[in-house]
């Protein structure tokens, strides 16, 4: 009889958006993306590196099936519940809340969409112009081509790696200068 509730009973889901969501930050905090590839320390340009970093992270989850989607969305979820956080610390009210997560969430999927499609078919040069503009904010793609050549490494090392080795310690790329 026990043999029968136990095949029948749900099993809690595995929830690693947290800590995915962890490494994601620990990555694009290395002190080499702002000292070596110039990326401005202020809060948007972090907020940018956050996004690509749990882009990179979330498209490598979704190779995985079903099981890797479920990681992809809840480390989705926990990177947009973080911005909200983010802004409460940041002292912005209640009211304003809505409305300021929905321009961040509008950003957040313009860049995931421009950025997984360059990612995916490994355009640097429209990744570049994309960085370049979102990170470095300037119209020449130049100044994001060494990150874009660092995020597209990122994604095959990212790729060559098993699920339960992504979760643990993505391979990120070196931050070349």
């Amino acid at each position: 009889m026990i043999m029968l509730q136990n095949l029948f009973r749900t099993r809690p889901r595995e929830r690693l958006g947290q800590p995915l969501y962890e490494l994601a930050v620990q990555q694009a905090r290395k002190p080499a993306f702002y000292t070596q590839l110039g990326v401005a320390d202020r809060i948007d340009a972090r907020f940018e590196l956050y996004t690509l970093h749990v882009l990179l992270l979330v498209m490598r989850l979704r190779d995985e099936g079903e099981r890797g989607a479920q990681a992809g969305q809840d480390l989705f979820d926990t990177y947009v519940s973080a911005l909200d956080h983010a802004l409460r610390e940041l002292g912005v009210g209640d009211i304003s809340v809505g409305k300021k997560m929905r321009k961040l969430g509008e950003a957040l999927y313009g860049r995931m969409t421009t950025w997984e499609t360059a990612l995916r078919e490994g355009d640097a040069a429209a990744l570049s112009a994309g960085l370049a503009r979102n990170i470095y904010e300037s119209e020449d793609a130049v100044a994001g081509a060494k990150l874009a050549d660092y995020a597209l490494a990122s994604r095959d090392r990212l790729a060559a790696q098993d699920f339960n080795a992504v979760v643990a310690a993505p391979d990120w790329a070196e931050i070349a200068k």
